[in-house]
């Protein structure tokens, strides 16, 4: 049981860690290109800001989607309640 409970915490903690540096990574390019394209053609600032902050708010959306689901093994953990389930008694 405290094996399966110690695999289902380090997953959680990949599911976060890994969802972090893939949303960081996503958010600092598309910064990065937002810069690029502000500079050379500052005219169309307005409407590259708008599609800017929405393509974060999704990037940051399938991050926190990964922290539900962690959350959901951290403290439900379906995999323990079927391990119960077929123990001896």
């Amino acid at each position: 049981m405290a094996n399966i409970l110690g695999l289902v915490a380090l997953a959680c903690g990949l599911i976060v860690g890994l969802g972090a540096i893939g949303a960081s990574i996503g958010i600092a390019l598309m910064g990065g290109k937002f810069l690029e394209s502000s500079a050379r053609q500052p005219e169309l600032m307005n409407d590259l800001q708008t599609k800017m902050f929405i393509l974060a708010g999704l990037i940051d959306a399938a991050f926190l989607i990964g922290v539900a689901i962690a959350l959901l093994f951290a403290f439900a953990n379906p995999f323990a309640a079927t391990f119960l389930a077929n123990l001896p008694k």
